[in-house]
C-alpha cells in the first residue's frame, strides 16, 4: 500500500493519497484546489488517480475534487447520505452507509458519521494483503486529534436555524460507533491545530482510536446534555467565507484547472472598483502604503482572513513582491477567490504611512479619556483577559458590522500580537475612519510592560 498526507499549513487542512502498488489505483481523499500537487505525487509514484472521494461538503475549503476528476478522468465518490437538503447537485457515484469501494487489493468502507454535518462520512481502511482487519479511518471533520468536528456551522455560517442541536444529537449517537471500533486503527483527520471546524484540535498529524477514547474530551461523556453543553461553549468564529464554501462545494461551478498567472499592474491602472489589497509585512506596511488599501499578511493566515474581510463579487488587485505571486494565488484560490485582476510589485514613493502607538500612549489616552480602545481579538481572548475600558469588536466582523463609533473618533486599535490590529486600521482607514492609530505591540507588549488586564 502507498500513502501519502498532503497537509496545507495555510488553512489547516489534510487530504490524502491512497494506492494500492500492485493495481497502482489511487484514490485521493478530500483534495485541496490546487490539485497539481496529487498528479505529482501519482507520477512520482507511477500511480494512476482513478478514485477521488469526500468526506462531507466542505465548509473551509474549496473542494479539488472536481479539478482533479476532469483532469484524470477518475470517478467521483461523495455522500448520498443526509436528507434532500444535503446532496451534491452534480454527477458523482453516491455512498451510502456499508458501502464498499475496492482500490486494487484495498477496500474503503464508508460510516455514515453525522454531527458535524448531516451527510458527513468517514472511511475505514483495510489493506487486505496484509489483513482483513481494518487499519486506518479517514475522519474528515468527525473525529480530529483531541476534538471533534463543531456541528453548529451550519448555524452560524449558513444560517441553518436550529442545525447546531441536531447536530450535537447525531455527533453523540456517532462517538458511539467510533468507540466501538478496535484500539489500534489509525485515525487521519481533515484538519489540525489553527482550524476553525473544532475549538482544542491537536497539532500532531494522526492519532488512534485507542488514544482517542482516553485523551479526546469529546469521548469522556456519557450524559448527552453535559457532552452538548460542552460542545456548544466557546467554539471559534465561523469565517464569513464559510458560507460560500458550503455553496460552491455542493453546487456546479467552474473550474480551474491549473494555478492562474495574474498579470503584473502598475499604480495607475487599478481598477475603479478594485480592493487594494497589501500583502506585505505589517512593519513594511507601517512604513508607507498606499492609501485605502488592507493590510492582509502574506503568513499562513491570509486565506483566513481574506475570507472574512474581503468580499467574492469584487475585483482585487494584490500588492506583493513578484516571487510571492504563485504562493498567494494559491493559498486564495484555495477559498474560492479568482477575482484577483492583478499584482502590483512596485508601489513608487506617494505612500502614507501608519501612525504607531506604544504602550504609554494608551494609558495616557484611556486616562484622559481622549481616545477608544477598540480590541479586536475574538471574543473568548477578551472574556480571559483584556484592558481595562478596552472596547471590544472582533475584526472579522468589521466586514459586516462596523463599530458603534463616529468615523473622526480617536481610535486606538490593538488585539494580541498586531496582525489583526493592522488589519482592523487599515481596513478602517479605507472606509473613511479619519482617526485610527494602531498599537502594534498590542496584549503581548502590554503585559510584557508589567501592565494589568481585567476579565
Amino acid at each position: 500500500m502507498f500513502f501519502e498526507q498532503i497537509y496545507d499549513k495555510t488553512l489547516a487542512q489534510a487530504s490524502y493519497i491512497v494506492s494500492c502498488q500492485v493495481s497502482k489505483e489511487a484514490i485521493v481523499i478530500d483534495p485541496k484546489r490546487d490539485v497539481d500537487t496529487y498528479l505529482q505525487i501519482a507520477k512520482a509514484n507511477n500511480l494512476n488517480i482513478t478514485h477521488v472521494a469526500e468526506t462531507h461538503i466542505h465548509a473551509d475549503f474549496l473542494s479539488g475534487s472536481r479539478e482533479l476528476v476532469e483532469l484524470t478522468g477518475a470517478k467521483l465518490f461523495l455522500s448520498d447520505e443526509g436528507g434532500v437538503d444535503w446532496q451534491y447537485e452534480f454527477p458523482h457515484i453516491g455512498l451510502k452507509h456499508d458501502d464498499v469501494i475496492p482500490i486494487g487489493n484495498l477496500t474503503l468502507k464508508v460510516m455514515h458519521t453525522p454531527g458535524h454535518t448531516p451527510e458527513s462520512i468517514s472511511f475505514l481502511l483495510t489493506d487486505h494483503p496484509a489483513t482483513d482487519r481494518p487499519v486506518m479511518l479517514f475522519t474528515g471533520d468527525f473525529v480530529f486529534v483531541g476534538d471533534v468536528g463543531r456541528p453548529d456551522l451550519l448555524e452560524e455560517a449558513a444560517g441553518v436555524i436550529g442545525s447546531k442541536e441536531i447536530g450535537a444529537k447525531q455527533l453523540f449517537e456517532s462517538l458511539k460507533m467510533f468507540k466501538s471500533l478496535p484500539d489500534y486503527i489509525q485515525v487521519w483527520p481533515g484538519h489540525g491545530a489553527g482550524s476553525a471546524c473544532g475549538k482544542a484540535l491537536g497539532a500532531v498529524a494522526s492519532t488512534t482510536v485507542g488514544y482517542e477514547k482516553i485523551r479526546n474530551w469529546a469521548l469522556q461523556y456519557e450524559d448527552f446534555e453535559a457532552f452538548k453543553d460542552e460542545l456548544l461553549k466557546d467554539q471559534p468564529e465561523a469565517p464569513y467565507y464559510f458560507a460560500m464554501m458550503k455553496k460552491l462545494n455542493k453546487v456546479t461551478r467552474n473550474l480551474l484547472t491549473e494555478v492562474p498567472n495574474h498579470p503584473i499592474v502598475g499604480v495607475d491602472n487599478i481598477p475603479v472598483h478594485a480592493i487594494v489589497v497589501d500583502t506585505r509585512n505589517k512593519f513594511e506596511f507601517a512604513n508607507g502604503h498606499l492609501p485605502k488599501s488592507i493590510n492582509i499578511q502574506n503568513n499562513n493566515s491570509l486565506a483566513n482572513w481574506s475570507g472574512w474581510m474581503l468580499p467574492y463579487d469584487r475585483p482585487l488587485i494584490l500588492v506583493a513582491e513578484e516571487g510571492n505571486k504563485e504562493e498567494i494565488t494559491r493559498k486564495l484560490m484555495r477559498i474560492g477567490m479568482d477575482n484577483v485582476q492583478g499584482y502590483i510589485v512596485d508601489i513608487g514613493n506617494n505612500l502614507k504611512p501608519s501612525k504607531i502607538v506604544d504602550a504609554e500612549y494608551v494609558k495616557s489616552q484611556l486616562e484622559t479619556g481622549e481616545s477608544i480602545l477598540l480590541d479586536v481579538r475574538n471574543t473568548t481572548e477578551f472574556k480571559k483577559a483584556h484592558i481595562q475600558g478596552a472596547k471590544h469588536h472582533f475584526v472579522g466582523h468589521l466586514a459586516k458590522v462596523l463599530p458603534n463609533l463616529d468615523k473622526d473618533a480617536a481610535i486606538i486599535i490593538q488585539c494580541q500580537s498586531g496582525d489583526r490590529a493592522t488589519i482592523a486600521t487599515s481596513y478602517l482607514e479605507k472606509l473613511g475612519f479619519t482617526n485610527v492609530t494602531n498599537y502594534s505591540g498590542s496584549m503581548l507588549d502590554w503585559l510584557a510592560k508589567g501592565n494589568q488586564v481585567v476579565n
